[in-house]
C-alpha cells in the first residue's frame, strides 16, 4: 500500500496573492503544434497497435522539432519561400510477432491531418518537410510491456492543482476564444499563433496578446491597424462578462507594432503561424498539461506530449494529479485550494506510488480532520482506478497542451 499523506500548508491562497503571472500558447503557437502532434502520433500507435495485437506496443515518441520555414509576408498576400521542417523522433515498436508497422508512415500521416484540421492556411503538401526518425526502443523498456502487471518505466514525480484562479481561468479563455470557429469567422485575418500573457495586479488582470495576422486579408497598413483595433476590443469586451472575482480585464495586442516602420511594423503572417518564417518549436517549451504555465504554481518538468499512456508514469501522473486534485476541492468541504503530489518507482505497479501526497489550504473554520478521510479515500479511489484512467488517455479523452 502506498504511503498517503495529508497535511494543512499555511500559505496565502494564489488569488490573494498580490502579483500572478500566467501564460498560454495557443494551438499554432511552433511549441503547441510538436506538442499537439507528438501527442496525436501516441494515440495514432496505440489504435494500431490494438487493431493488429490487441494490446499497446513501447513507443515514447516525445522528441520533436519544428524548423522554422521562410515567408515574404505582404499587405494583401505573401509568399512561402521555403517550408517548414518537421522533424519526429524516439521510439517506437516497429516489429513484432513477426509483423511489420510502419511507425513512420503513420507518423508522417498523423501530423499531415492535424495540420490540415487545425492550421487553415497551412498546405502540409506543400509547407512542411516532415523528417520521421522513429526507432526500436530499449530491451528493458520495451519489456516492460510484456509483464502481467505494467510497471512504472521511471522514478518520476508530479504535481497538479485545483481550482484554477480566475487569471488561470480568462487567460486559457482568451486563448480559445481568439481560436474558435465563431471568432475567426468574424475575424478571418486571426492566426492561429496565439500566445497570452496575463499578469494580475491585485484584482485587476491585463493581458498581453500576440496574435499574427494573416496577410492575404489585411490589404493596407490601415486596415491592418483598424483591424487590430476591433479585435482588442471585441476580446477585451468578451473576457469583461466573465471576471468573476476581478474588477476588469485589459488587453494590449501585438505590442511590437509600429505605424512609422510600415510593413516591418506590423505581425504579418502568410500562413497564421510564426513558424513559417520566424520561430521555431520543440516538444515541452509549451503549456503543462493543464493547458497553462503557471508562475506561482508549483509545477514538474515532464514533457508529456507523445509519451505513451500505459505506462510512462511521468505523463501519468502530471495528468492524474491534475484530476484528484479537482475531484477534493469539488468533494471535500472547507478547502480552499489543493496541491496533489505522486512520485513513483520504477518498476512499481502504476497505483502504488513511493508516496501520493495532498497539501490542503483551508477556509477559515475548516480544519484537516474535517477533511482528512475524504481527501484520503479520492486518493486511493482514483489510484485503484488508474486502468479506466489510462484507458482514457488512449481514447485521446485529455490532452497534454
Amino acid at each position: 500500500m502506498s504511503t498517503i499523506l495529508i497535511e494543512e500548508i499555511a500559505r496565502t491562497p494564489v488569488e490573494q496573492q498580490r502579483v500572478e503571472l500566467v501564460e498560454r500558447k495557443g494551438v499554432g503557437h511552433p511549441d503547441t503544434i510538436c506538442d499537439a502532434i507528438m501527442d496525436q502520433i501516441s494515440l495514432a500507435l496505440c489504435r494500431e497497435y490494438l487493431a493488429q495485437f490487441g494490446r499497446i506496443l513501447h513507443h515514447n515518441v516525445d522528441k520533436s522539432l519544428l524548423v522554422a520555414g521562410q515567408t515574404a509576408p505582404r499587405p494583401g498576400g505573401g509568399r512561402v519561400l521555403e517550408p517548414m521542417r518537421l522533424v519526429l523522433g524516439d521510439r517506437a515498436t516497429a516489429e513484432y510477432q513477426g509483423r511489420r508497422i510502419e511507425v513512420n508512415s503513420i507518423a508522417i500521416e498523423t501530423a499531415s491531418k492535424w495540420l490540415s484540421q487545425h492550421l487553415r492556411f497551412v498546405d502540409p503538401r506543400q509547407h512542411v518537410v516532415f523528417q520521421s526518425e522513429l526507432r526500436a526502443g530499449s530491451p528493458e523498456l520495451t519489456d516492460i510491456f510484456a509483464r502481467g502487471v505494467i510497471g512504472a518505466n521511471d522514478t518520476s514525480a508530479a504535481v497538479g492543482y485545483a481550482p484554477l484562479t480566475d487569471t488561470e481561468r480568462l487567460v486559457l479563455t482568451a486563448e480559445r476564444h481568439l481560436n474558435s470557429d465563431t471568432f475567426k469567422q468574424a475575424f478571418p485575418a486571426a492566426g492561429e499563433d496565439v500566445k497570452v500573457m496575463g499578469y494580475r495586479r491585485d484584482r485587476e488582470l491585463a493581458l498581453t496578446v500576440a496574435l499574427a495576422l494573416v496577410d492575404r486579408f489585411v490589404p493596407s497598413a490601415d486596415i491592418y491597424f483598424d483591424l487590430k483595433h476591433a479585435i482588442q476590443v471585441a476580446l477585451t469586451d468578451y473576457l469583461n462578462e466573465q471576471l468573476g472575482s476581478l474588477d476588469r480585464v485589459t488587453v494590449a495586442l501585438n505590442t511590437l507594432d509600429d505605424p512609422q516602420r510600415g510593413d516591418a511594423g506590423m505581425y504579418l503572417t502568410v500562413l497564421g503561424t510564426s513558424a513559417e518564417g520566424g520561430d521555431c518549436g520543440q516538444v515541452g517549451r509549451g503549456n503543462r498539461v493543464n493547458g497553462l504555465i503557471a508562475l506561482n504554481r508549483p509545477s514538474g518538468n515532464e514533457a508529456a506530449a507523445g509519451k505513451n499512456p500505459v505506462s510512462h508514469v511521468g505523463k501519468i501522473y502530471s495528468l492524474l494529479t491534475h484530476h484528484i486534485a479537482a475531484e477534493v476541492y469539488a468533494q471535500a468541504p472547507g478547502v480552499r485550494e489543493v496541491y496533489v503530489w505522486l512520485c513513483s518507482q520504477i518498476g512499481q505497479p502504476l497505483d502504488q506510488p513511493l508516496v501520493a501526497s495532498a497539501q490542503l489550504v483551508l477556509q477559515p473554520g475548516a480544519t484537516l480532520t474535517d477533511v482528512r478521510a475524504v481527501t484520503e479515500a479520492i486518493i486511493e479511489r482514483e489510484l485503484a482506478n488508474i486502468p479506466v484512467f489510462t484507458a482514457r488517455l488512449v481514447a485521446g479523452e485529455l490532452t497534454v497542451w
